[in-house]
């Protein structure tokens, strides 16, 4: 998938939340970052927690299953950089978030 998806309206996914969302078969995790949208995967790689439920604290999200912690702007586990959740890109055009899904095998 190349194209962008619109997801939700912008005002309904409040600074410091996050929330689920699907685009096409992949259910991503969407945050709000003091007005910035980033979104992942939605499955934390320990054990398949569901990250868009998580917990956000500025840019972090702590999985609600066993509290592994990621920055929502890179996809990187804060306490090992080599772990990562995949990112795709996202914009917001006339007030509505936008995700493009990062095709398989870009980096």
């Amino acid at each position: 998938m190349s194209d962008f998806v619109r997801v939700m309206a912008v005002s309904d996914l409040p600074p410091g939340q996050a929330a689920e969302v699907t685009v096409g078969e992949e259910m991503l995790a969407l945050f709000n970052v003091g007005g910035t949208f980033h979104a992942l995967s939605n499955r934390c790689p320990h054990r398949g927690g569901p990250l868009g439920q998580g917990f956000v604290d500025g840019s972090e999200v702590s999985c609600p299953w066993h509290n592994w912690t990621f920055d929502v702007t890179t996809g990187e586990n804060t306490a090992s950089s080599d772990m990562r959740v995949p990112c795709h890109e996202v914009k917001v055009e006339d007030g509505q978030v936008l995700v493009r899904i990062r095709d398989a095998g870009a980096s």
